[in-house]
């Protein structure tokens, strides 16, 4: 299994409005990056959500949420939604925002 391309399309139409998202295949699957930073992805069929350390560990509090670890070594500040917790499309844009909320505070970086 690659990646769910329905699920990176959900994607893509959620972003198609906003300004600086980029587009790049990691991790074996899709990431979307906000001015060069990555803001959230699709990897198998499990949306990927770059949040910071604090919220990201609140976030693994929550259901269908796990630590994004496809290595071996979960990466801090990052989560795994399964995708019981991406089902409508509410569900997918809250977890964009809350990304959006964090991604926006780095500094810009060159894609």
């Amino acid at each position: 299994m690659a990646f769910s391309e329905a699920l990176a399309e959900r994607i893509r139409q959620r972003l198609v409005r906003r300004r600086n998202i980029g587009e790049k295949k990691m991790f074996g699957g899709v990431g979307f990056l906000l001015h060069g930073n990555m803001l959230v992805g699709v990897w198998k069929d499990s949306l990927i959500v770059r949040l910071g350390p604090d919220e990201g560990e609140e976030a693994l509090l929550e259901p269908h949420v796990k630590a994004f670890d496809i290595t071996g070594r979960a990466m801090k500040g990052w989560v795994l939604v399964e995708p019981g917790g991406v089902e409508d499309d509410e569900q997918l844009a809250g977890w964009i925002e809350r990304a959006a909320k964090f991604v926006r505070t780095l500094p810009a970086k060159e894609e």
